[in-house]
């Protein structure tokens, strides 16, 4: 999650859509990418910055170039009744920035399609969650129901997708995630479900071995937030550490949290060689600018759930040299610039998958599939290289090869 976080609070204020949908019509303007500017607290200028792609084991893996990647404007010549698309995820609240980061992408993607077919016009209803699984069961029904939505992409977080898949699954139409990692959501028999990134256990593995196998860190401490993302990263991170995970300084906190003097005062006391923290920046900022003002210097580790420049702009200087990983590889310099364009800010964690993934839904509308039934089929049998990564889906809407990057505040 690598983002431009100066203008992210004031932006999110704007977004009072809560709960309801807003049609935004696209045709005009830019582009985007995945490095940004974060000026951390205290006036210091600290930015994520992609470190290293790692495999299954933890070990380095060379970098995937997309040098075939789809473009979403296609070749032009589509032709199609105006068509919709929907988004559903956090537009506004604490974790904001994450669904906005998806927002953008999609627009960007739907942006140079429209722009390159003007008789094909496809725009997408945004649908605001603030990340929150009982928000979500309130706002899908209406998505569902809506038949001008031929696809969706999102939810966007793995609590509110575990709350609503079965409804999407049974009404058929094919929802795309650009961030919901959680690794059972793809174990329930749901038939429209797509990831478009490895999941939690895939990344949690690699995580836990990079920190033994290239970190060399001998003792670890986990800490887990109660979010269905937190608690599932938690375990495979804690699996993969083996002997170096310290289940003597295994700490549970809640979503909301923002005083961990308790949290703190254990991990001092355990001198690990590394503290792993599995939730969303909006909990992780203040908790290690608490662990920075105690005098804990211990490395911090996090994953794509603080992988944003809210995480910097939150945490400000005490975010300095903390090691982030995500799913999601870094935005090449051509997206950044013109996500940037249209958008206003640089690439976020998930703008590019979420890219992709809306690029993927317009290829089949292109192709003349604008019924929820056909855009499914098309879906589940679709091959091509995105930004991203390649995207082939199995059975279960799983990727295959799994890809993790490891960034670093600097």
């Amino acid at each position: 999650m690598t983002r431009t976080s100066t203008m992210r609070h004031s932006r999110t204020v704007r977004m009072l859509v809560v709960g309801a949908a807003a049609v935004l019509a696209l045709g005009s303007a830019g582009c985007s990418s995945k490095s940004d500017d974060s000026s951390g607290g205290g006036g210091s200028a600290l930015s994520i910055q992609p470190l290293v792609q790692i495999g299954p084991d933890g070990k380095e893996v060379p970098k995937t170039e997309a040098t075939a990647a789809a473009d979403p404007a296609g070749d032009g010549k589509a032709t199609c009744a105006p068509q919709v698309i929907g988004m559903v995820g956090p537009l506004t609240g604490g974790n904001a920035a994450l669904g906005i980061n998806v927002l953008d992408g999609v627009k960007l993607a739907l942006d140079k399609h429209n722009k390159a077919n003007p008789n094909c016009q496809v725009s997408v209803k945004q649908f605001d969650t603030e990340g929150k699984p009982q928000n979500a069961t309130a706002v899908v029904p209406t998505v569902v129901s809506d038949a001008s939505i031929v696809g969706l992409v999102g939810p966007t977080f793995s609590g509110e997708t575990k709350a609503t898949g079965q409804i999407i699954s049974e009404a058929g139409l094919p929802a795309l995630t650009a961030s919901a990692t959680n690794a059972t959501l793809s174990k329930n028999g749901w038939k429209t479900f797509f990831r478009g990134l490895n999941n939690d256990d895939d990344q949690g593995a690699a995580v836990g071995k990079y920190l033994v196998n290239t970190k060399n860190f001998k003792k670890v401490c986990v800490v887990a937030d109660n979010t269905d993302y937190g608690t599932g990263l938690a375990k495979s991170v804690s699996e993969a550490l083996g002997a170096a995970n310290d289940t003597s300084c295994a700490i549970g906190v809640k979503e909301g949290d923002k005083d961990f003097s308790a949290a703190v005062s254990k991990l001092s006391a355990a001198k690990p060689d590394a503290i792993f923290y599995s939730g969303y920046y909006a909990e992780s900022a203040p908790f290690v600018q608490q662990l920075r003002t105690a005098g804990v210097t211990t490395p911090f580790v996090s994953a794509d759930g603080s992988n944003d420049p809210e995480f910097v702009r939150q945490a400000g200087t005490a975010s300095k040299d903390a090691l982030l990983s995500c799913p999601c590889g870094p935005a090449p310099d051509k997206f950044a610039s013109d996500y940037k364009a249209l958008n206003g800010q640089a690439p976020g964690v998930y703008s590019v998958e979420a890219y992709d993934l809306t690029t993927i839904l317009l290829k089949g509308i292109d192709a003349g599939k604008v019924t929820r039934p056909d855009l499914l089929e098309y879906v589940r049998t679709y091959k091509g290289t995105g930004l991203s990564k390649p995207f082939e889906f199995g059975p279960t809407g799983e990727l295959s090869a799994a890809r993790i990057w490891i960034y670093q505040v600097k």
